[in-house]
């Protein structure tokens, strides 16, 4: 118990540990209730010593708290080499010595306008040219590559203990988003991106295609397969669990390919020996790379402004455009909030208008009796 009367002693004494470290002492009163009220103080009082020698004992060096939030929380990130990339192009702006408590509102406005001048990656060659050409990087991309990042690190770090006079308002920072666009594919689109993939890839578009997971929850191990329940479970975005039924479509998509690797579901075979691969030989597709060879089989296909993720939005307008259930859709694409699901109402225009149009009539029909009447 952490109050408590000793022996031949009239006052309650008080004992509890926090964090590895005891505290006790007496707490000067004869009344139980009194005693109790002293131990809460107590431990309010622990929890602030013990937050304040945190907090000295912390660097506030941009350097050091990118590289605790790294290894506290980043690498276990799903996208953990974009979290790395994120932290590095932060630490390239600022400096490794710059202090966390040093940053001010006008260093964040100038960190974003200088994001804001980066352009998207080009894929071939990389010259000058190629590169002047390319479109610059969404406001979606800055707000979460740059601005998140670092309003990341001061929520971590006053976690530690930290303290801050004068925190970025991060709100007048965050840029303009457009609504997210929901596109699927129309007419022989996906007739022509299937004639354009190669065959090694063919299974891993298929089953994206088929299932409607983010690109990286498709990078599935067999572990995270389980035949007999008739599940695909693995960590999905926000570490959240993420589960997908074992269609007839996806099992068919997925059996072929048993013994091509020990641990993972899909792979590619080499065209080439280079960099350490063989060719003839499996290796397991990566996030990187299948970005790479996305790009390239869009422009083969002729597909224009359809991204890998509108496969998800795909699979989303055509499920909710066959069973009108919104929850379903939700649960089929492991939405966490129905808001974030009803971007995929507008493909229930037609069937609401059809809907009115039967009221209408149904209306028109009751009222003829009464018209009748009148005369």
């Amino acid at each position: 118990m952490s109050v408590y009367r000793p022996k031949g002693s009239p006052f309650y004494h008080f004992d509890f540990w926090l964090r590895g470290r005891r505290f006790y002492g007496s707490t000067g009163r004869t009344s139980r209730r009194d005693a109790e009220a002293v131990e809460r103080g107590e431990r309010e009082r622990a929890k602030q010593q013990l937050a304040a020698s945190r907090a000295s004992s912390a660097s506030l060096k941009l350097d050091d708290v990118a590289g605790r939030y790294w290894s506290e929380i980043g690498q276990h990130h799903a996208g953990a080499d974009n979290t790395w990339r994120d932290l590095a192009r932060l630490l390239k702006y600022f400096g490794p010595t710059k202090l966390l408590t040093e940053i001010s509102d006008d260093d964040v406005a100038k960190l974003v306008a200088w994001r804001r001048g980066h352009r998207v990656p080009r894929i071939g060659p990389r010259d000058a040219a190629s590169a002047a050409a390319a479109p610059l990087i969404a406001n979606a991309t800055v707000n979460r590559s740059t601005t998140e990042v670092l309003k990341k690190l001061f929520t971590r770090a006053k976690s530690w203990g930290i303290r801050f006079d004068h925190e970025p308002n991060w709100k007048a920072h965050w840029l303009p988003e457009p609504q997210e666009r929901v596109r699927e594919l129309v007419g022989d689109e996906g007739d022509r991106l299937d004639a354009a993939t190669r065959d090694d890839y063919a299974p891993f578009f298929a089953f994206a295609k088929a299932s409607g997971l983010r690109l990286r929850e498709c990078l599935l191990k067999w572990s995270e397969v389980d035949w007999d329940a008739r599940q695909i479970r693995k960590a999905g975005k926000g570490g959240k669990l993420v589960t997908v039924p074992i269609t007839s479509t996806v099992r068919l998509i997925l059996w072929p390919l048993r013994g091509h690797h020990p641990e993972h579901v899909f792979t590619y075979l080499a065209l080439r020996t280079r960099d350490g691969r063989v060719k003839g030989q499996r290796y397991p597709l990566t996030y990187s790379g299948v970005k790479i060879v996305w790009r390239r089989l869009r422009k083969r296909a002729g597909v224009v402004g359809f991204r890998f993720h509108d496969f998800r939005h795909d699979i989303g307008t055509k499920l909710l455009r066959e069973t009108g259930n919104l929850k379903l859709v939700q649960k089929a694409l492991n939405h966490a909030d129905i808001k974030t699901t009803t971007k995929y109402a507008h493909v229930l225009t037609d069937e609401v208008a059809a809907a009115l149009e039967r009221l209408q009539q149904s209306r028109k029909k009751s009222e003829l009796p009464t018209a009748s009447l009148a005369k």
